[in-house]
């Protein structure tokens, strides 16, 4: 028996691992790289193994650099059944559809810009000059059902006609809709049989609602085998769900390998308990100003966060009572998923709302926008207010627009709340604002290019990393150290090289066999 390491392996999305069982080949997870537009394009239509002789797949959680490449996978030929917890289930039914719009979308977007910038240059050729800004428009409209929809029939059929190459999604939400029937979703501390002889248990793992901790027993004759995925390790003392296992069922004490996630793994975080204070030192510095406040933000875990602790401070008075704006569909749904899961909630959730009657993620001042209209209206709204939007690292979604209509302007503030990969925009308005900020170079701001157009960052930039939900070096440590496990090999994943490293030293220092796989290394079990 032997498990290779097919993704986030020396890197930090688009987790995914092959089990070699003998009769049984068990994928962990099959998440979507993110970051470089076309390395990520290349990397995610280049499936690693063939899907046909998959048996059957284990996913951790539903955030989408962990599952977002499993309609890539049920369309390609995989007849097995994939096997989750009930909230996992529950959220990727808008995950994956979420993200198959997403790739319909920036195909589209993607066509029609280059379809745009050949129509120009025709236009240009035959007048032999530059075209006005109204000739230009002329053209726009002509690709456009209405000022916020583009028309794909047409420019399809332009696109053929003059022979121009086209951009296909990865998958579109009608593959997405149809992977939604290959997903079964478990209770947690229930054991699954997903092949011969061959068992999967779920333990919490804090991490975002339905996360877990994937162990995986395969019985071969008078051996028994245990593999513990971690997946993503939560934080402890968080607000909402309940904190990562650390004692697991006598039975499953003895692990053989462990595969665990290593993105802080050289970094601390600031203290839970800290989360409410920085928030509210943020929003009254920005609301001081005039301002208002950008968070981009993972609409999945992150954003039911952002909106419980808003809540806590709101309904303690602690700041003005600025309006509050979730622009995220796909947020709206998930915080509806979170309410249909209350089994998942801490006690401390309990008693700060539940048992007062209060619903954590709704109160007077939140509004969750749905439409484009009124979405595209809230970026050219000046009074100050809060707008929480997707995606997280800045990579696409509506956060794009509220960046690019708010960006220039000082008052305002971007707020980082969580990890930003290498080579994503998020990543980079990081470090632009660092940059700004050591300098003090308000006069001539940094520029950033949002949908291939420059903006000049005079927004501050500012970092509340408590909120992420990943543990950081001492959390990981703890769930190593500190739980009833016994482990023998650790695969460090999910983690760019200085984390991986670091953390890898630090437990063969405590005494640990560990290792860090490249992508394609295998090792027996």
């Amino acid at each position: 028996m032997e498990c290779q390491f097919l993704g986030a392996a020396g890197e930090v999305t688009g987790s995914m691992h092959l089990l070699d069982a003998g009769k049984d080949q068990i994928l962990m997870d099959c998440g979507m790289f993110q970051g470089r537009r076309k390395q990520s394009d290349e990397k995610n239509r280049q499936f690693p193994v063939d899907p046909a002789k998959i048996s059957s797949m284990v996913l951790s959680h539903a955030h989408i650099d962990h599952s977002g490449r499993i309609p890539v996978l049920t369309r390609s030929g995989f007849s097995g059944r994939i096997i989750t917890t009930r909230p996992t289930l529950n959220a990727l039914n808008y995950m994956l559809l979420d993200s198959g719009h997403i790739q319909e979308s920036d195909a589209q977007y993607l066509n029609y810009k280059s379809l745009r910038a050949f129509l120009f240059q025709e236009e240009q050729k035959k007048r032999n000059k530059q075209l006005s800004g109204s000739e230009k428009s002329k053209i726009k409209r002509l690709l456009k059902k209405n000022p916020h929809e583009l028309d794909p029939d047409t420019i399809t059929r332009l696109q053929q006609q003059h022979g121009l190459g086209r951009i296909v999604p990865l998958y579109t939400m009608e593959q997405a809709r149809q992977s939604l029937s290959f997903i079964d979703g478990y209770p947690y501390d229930h054991r699954i049989s997903i092949g011969h002889h061959t068992t999967v248990k779920f333990y919490v793992a804090g991490h975002i609602l339905g996360s877990a901790f994937s162990l995986i027993t395969v019985k071969d004759g008078k051996r028994t085998k245990r593999i513990l995925y971690t997946g993503d390790v939560g934080r402890f003392n968080k607000p909402i769900i309940k904190d990562p296992t650390l004692i697991f069922d006598e039975q499953d004490r003895d692990i053989d390998l462990m595969i665990m996630e290593s993105t802080y793994g050289d970094r601390e975080h600031a203290p839970v308990k800290d989360l409410g204070k920085s928030m509210k030192k943020v929003l009254l510095e920005t609301f001081n100003r005039g301002g208002s406040l950008i968070i981009p933000s993972f609409a999945f875990g992150r954003t039911q966060e952002l909106i419980y602790v808003l809540h806590e401070l709101y309904k303690n008075n602690e700041v003005p009572g600025q309006p509050i704006y979730v622009d995220s569909p796909l947020a709206s749904n998930i915080t509806r998923v979170f309410g249909e899961h209350p089994e998942t909630y801490d006690k401390e959730t309990h008693a700060a709302f539940l048992e007062k009657g209060l619903n954590p993620f709704y109160f007077d001042k939140v509004r969750f926008v749905q439409s484009v209209e009124e979405s595209m209206a809230l970026t050219r709204e000046q009074a100050p207010h809060v707008v929480i939007s997707a995606s997280g690292m800045c990579e696409a979604g509506r956060i794009l627009h509220h960046l690019r209509y708010k960006i220039h302007n000082p008052k305002n503030t971007i707020l980082m709340v969580g990890y930003m990969a290498e080579h994503t925009l998020g990543r980079r308005l990081q470090e632009l604002g660092a940059q700004a900020a050591e300098n003090n170079n308000a006069q001539h701001p940094p520029e950033v290019k949002i949908l291939g157009k420059s903006y000049p960052l005079a927004a501050r930039v500012e970092n509340i990393d408590g909120f992420s939900a990943h543990g950081d070096k001492h959390e990981l440590d703890k769930l190593v150290t500190e739980s009833n496990l016994n482990i023998g090999k650790i695969a460090i994943v999910h983690g760019e090289a200085s984390q991986s490293s670091a953390f890898a030293r630090h437990l063969e220092q405590k005494g640990h066999d560990v290792f860090i796989p490249a992508f394609g290394d295998a090792i027996a079990v």
